[in-house]
């Protein structure tokens, strides 16, 4: 991502009447077919026809072409489609983004590894993107298809695997929701195993002067969930942390989440054990990152129910 009804005019009976002043409807503008044989019998009376010509060519040249009706009142819907775009491809040199051969979407300011930036460009269906490192081409990605709504494409480029430096896509469609998005999406590529987990946040912010918010920072227990990479979730407006976990039990990152209502989020592990050319450490990316003052005179906060009521799964994998 009809009903229609009929009028029918009612039977009155026109009385003609002589009016004082006859208007005459303006005569449709001649055809070049009609414009041009009287021109050319014209062309028969010499000096004088040639300059009725001329004439003739003006006028028909400056009179506006004629509306055959009023304007429709009926309009197509108009959806807004941005683009989002993450590179978490593991390169030293940052990235270019085309669509089609010229228009170049990063202008003078390329992404480097590790970040994403979002584009205000309208995007249709048939649209090809083109990523490139300086002036040699990464990938070319197709928009094949947008829902019928105000919407988010969000295009992740990574390391396809750890012998090549191929790259492969993630793509997803945010929907329009009221509550924060959140997309959990691996693209890291080794033999680390890691799990994701989101918490409340410790820290949590109050306006100052704020006591109600100051007591509830102090006497805050947090929860803990874990998220499953390749899935989209919503979460309550609030402050929170996201966690990454290895096997053995220590924590190998964890970064703030600032969720906003109406707000799309993409958390991102990255990072590659490369079995040619240099390794990259795995590490998280979330984005955006709104100020958390952002916060201050929503309605957010903690509630009594478990996270995992909070934690709705809008789609239960990216890919199948």
């Amino acid at each position: 991502l009809k009903p229609t009804s009929r009028l029918r005019p009612p039977k009155t009976k026109l009385v003609r009447r002589r009016a004082l002043v006859a208007h005459r409807p303006p005569r449709p503008a001649m055809s070049l077919r009609k414009a041009a044989a009287v021109a050319a019998l014209l062309g028969i009376f010499g000096a004088e026809g040639a300059v009725v010509q001329k004439q003739l060519r003006q006028q028909l040249k400056e009179e506006p072409t004629k509306a055959l009706g009023p304007e429709s009142f009926v309009k197509a819907l108009e959806f807004k489609h941005s683009l989002r775009v993450c590179n978490a491809y593991p390169y030293a040199a940052a990235l270019s983004i085309y669509r089609g051969k010229t228009e170049q979407l990063t202008g003078d300011t390329p992404m480097p590894y590790k970040t994403c930036r979002d584009f205000k460009a309208p995007l249709i269906a048939g649209d090809k993107l083109e990523f490139k490192i300086g002036d040699a081409s990464a990938g070319t990605f197709s928009v094949s298809d947008l829902p019928n709504d105000d919407a988010v494409l969000l295009l992740v480029i990574h390391r396809h695997d750890t012998l090549s430096t191929a790259v492969a896509f993630e793509s997803h469609v945010f929907a329009n929701t009221d509550a924060a998005q959140v997309a959990v999406i691996d693209t890291y590529k080794g033999g680390e195993q890691a799990t994701p987990k989101i918490t409340d946040s410790t820290s949590l912010v109050a306006a100052p002067g704020d006591k109600k918010k100051e007591a509830a920072a102090a006497a805050l227990d947090p929860r803990t969930e874990e998220l499953r990479f390749d899935s989209v979730v919503a979460i309550n407006p609030g402050l929170y942390e996201i966690a990454l976990d290895a096997t053995d039990g220590h924590e190998e990152a964890r970064k703030p989440l600032v969720a906003l209502g109406h707000e799309s989020y993409v958390v991102l592990r990255t990072g590659v054990q490369s079995m040619q050319g240099p390794s990259y450490p795995q590490e998280l990316v979330i984005f955006p990152n709104p100020s958390p003052n952002a916060l201050h005179g929503a309605a957010w906060g903690r509630s009594g129910v478990s996270l995992a009521a909070i934690l709705v799964a809008l789609v239960a994998r990216l890919f199948a």
